[in-house]
């Protein structure tokens, strides 16, 4: 199959702005919970529609008393807070656009993306994002407004706009239509200078709106159970900033997380206690890896192992049932999954808060056995495909018919269609306008409405998508074997002493690897074998912790012909990081970076 279109669903086209639900709902039922918060003390409280927009009516009100304009652009640099979504829908509703910046982005980069968004104002979490900017601020020349949220930036906001009128306010909003620009989001840049996706209103209320009725059972409402997530995926990424608009479109109550590291999330997932979550697949294998450590730590490594068994057998029985392939699970097997599902599945859902039944994942391709895992213990994970430039999903699992593995169908509306080179090319209502200032990216990406995503897949015969590699990623060897790296360096991932994992082997006799290890997973097997801690050059060069690894390169090797199979590694010392420059902030290894800075190591992969 070449090409498959998911019809759209009946839905109203969309009128207006993404600011309006906010008063339209505060206005149909105030008491309804919108949101949980935490405030001072740690504890989550409620914040109601009503509340919520009153406090977007006065935040707007402090912006245009500030200065802000309807199509000024605005950036916002922070973690992933409720301030920030009151600050994007503040903005929303004068009419401004919103210009994401990573909070750990580099004075270089906040100077290039803020220059070239033309930013008249900006919002940042604390000090040191405030200096971060102005040392770059003499090459701002638009540049007139920087407020600090650390240093009560709301709160001053709201005093400065006290005297104006609501009408004001309201005059601005009843300007912004579907069409008007919404946000700037900047690609995080694996090669190359980012470029600015233009995102309009109507963009992301056709993404939210298509995915809240198409995966009901994730965002609506059980009879007794409120929909609720808890957003930990960073907002300048459009994956956040789309679980945050369908959440506030959606009535789904959410709250924020600003960090990724288990001691902060799973105590937050346990007192917020979500209903589902969205996640990259790293989240997913942290859990999974926990739970198995945990396990280990309490002599329980037979029984868990059984467990993980039974969980895949079950989902699988249910996947080929759902295909008609299959009678479902066998008497049997639903017994033993009643007995683990006390034992060791609850535990795992209640880790995550006990009442979560529902996960999407994007970002990366997740190990088909990994979402096989979670479905058998009562997760249905969802996986997905998208891009900043499709304002996210464009493909996703369907909750009746979901094939592990892949990406799923097209998100209603969209049309994925395989070129000829094997590149996917998108079309529908979220595709995005273009690049800022950059019509010659813009001409090499949309043709006559395609987008060509510049990565590579196929379709099944039920039209279901597999990511299969990126087009500019594809190593030649000096044999001229084309390699897909991505396939490779998953399977090395699943090892769960692996962290990160980079093919590479461009112009070379063979294909090689770098490895870097997960250091909660290394302290563990050192703790269960008993070693003494040694430092990372010990460790790097210790032989069972070698056999490990080269066993992870062996499974990897088993998907692909000899011709394309890893010949030798390396164990690196540290892990890749975004502070180095070695990822991206969604967590993407930067590749020419990586054999940049190691580019002694490479070669000595490759001796003469």
């Amino acid at each position: 199959m070449r090409e498959i279109t998911s019809p759209p669903p009946a839905l109203a086209p969309p009128v207006g702005g993404l600011a309006d639900v906010v008063f339209q709902y505060a206005e149909e039922d105030p008491s309804y919970v919108a949101l949980g918060r935490k405030d001072d003390t740690g504890r989550w409280r409620d914040v109601t529609s009503a509340e919520f927009r009153d406090e977007v009516l006065a935040l707007a009100k402090g912006l245009l008393a500030g200065g802000v304009r309807f199509g000024d652009r605005v950036a916002i640099m922070s973690r992933t807070r409720y301030e920030w979504t009151l600050f994007d829908f503040a903005l929303w509703t004068i009419g401004a656009q919103v210009v994401p910046v990573y909070p750990t982005s580099s004075a270089e980069q906040c100077s290039w993306m803020l220059h070239d968004a033309e930013v008249t104002a900006a919002v940042v979490e604390h000090e040191d994002h405030a200096m971060t900017i102005a040392t770059v601020i003499d090459r701002l020349p638009r540049m007139r407004r920087l407020w600090q949220l650390d240093a009560g930036a709301v709160q001053e906001l709201y005093d400065a706009g006290a005297h104006l009128d609501d009408e004001v306010v309201h005059r601005h909003r009843r300007a912004v239509t579907p069409d008007s620009v919404a946000t700037v989001i900047y690609t995080s840049g694996t090669t190359g200078r980012p470029k600015g996706c233009v995102l309009t209103h109507g963009n992301f209320m056709h993404e939210a709106d298509t995915v809240v009725a198409r995966w009901e059972p994730v965002f609506r409402s059980g009879k007794d159970d409120r929909a609720a997530t808890l957003l930990f995926l960073p907002l300048a990424h459009v994956f956040g900033r789309m679980v945050q608009v369908a959440g506030v479109r959606g009535k789904v109550k959410f709250g924020h997380q600003p960090r990724l590291d288990a001691a902060a999330l799973m105590p937050d997932l346990a007192a917020f206690r979500p209903t589902f979550i969205l996640a990259v697949p790293y989240i997913f294998e942290k859990v999974f890896h926990a739970a198995r450590r945990r396990a280990e730590l309490e002599g329980r490594a037979g029984p868990f192992e059984r467990a993980v068994e039974v969980a895949v057998r079950y989902a699988e029985a249910v996947e080929a049932k759902a295909w008609g392939t299959g009678p479902g699970p066998s008497a049997a097997l639903r017994v033993q999954h009643q007995l683990f599902d006390k034992l060791v599945y609850s535990r795992i859902r209640t880790a995550m808060g006990g009442r979560i039944r529902h996960a999407m994942s994007g970002g990366s391709a997740m190990d088909r056995r990994l979402g096989l895992f979670f479905a058998g213990a009562g997760v249905h994970v969802y996986e997905g495909y998208g891009l900043t430039e499709s304002t996210a999903a464009a493909t996703a699992n369907p909750p009746e018919r979901t094939r592990y593995g892949t990406v799923g169908l097209p998100v209603p509306g969209v049309t994925v269609h395989i070129a000829e080179d094997g590149e996917i090319w998108l079309r529908g209502g979220t595709v995005f306008q273009g690049y800022l200032n950059n019509p010659e990216a813009t001409g090499e990406t949309l043709h006559d409405g395609w987008l060509a995503t510049g990565d590579l897949g196929s379709l099944d015969g039920d039209g279901y998508l597999t990511i299969t590699g990126r087009k500019k990623e594809v190593l030649v060897t000096s044999g001229g074997k084309s390699v897909s790296p991505g396939l490779l360096e998953e399977r090395v991932r699943d090892h769960p002493l692996v962290s990160q994992c980079i093919v590479v082997g461009n112009d070379r006799p063979y294909v090689a690897a770098l490895v870097t290890l997960d250091p909660e997973a290394v302290e563990h097997w050192l703790t269960m074998r008993r070693k003494p801690k040694p430092t990372p050059a010990e460790l790097v060069r210790d032989p069972d912790l070698e056999a490990e690894v080269r066993r992870a390169v062996v499974a990897a090797n088993t998907l692909v012909s000899q011709a394309e199979s890893i010949r030798t590694f390396r164990i690196l010392a540290q892990p890749f990081t975004e502070e180095h420059g070695l990822l991206t902030p969604s967590l993407k290894l930067k590749r020419r970076a990586i054999e940049r800075a190691y580019a002694e190591e490479v070669d000595a992969l490759y001796p003469a």
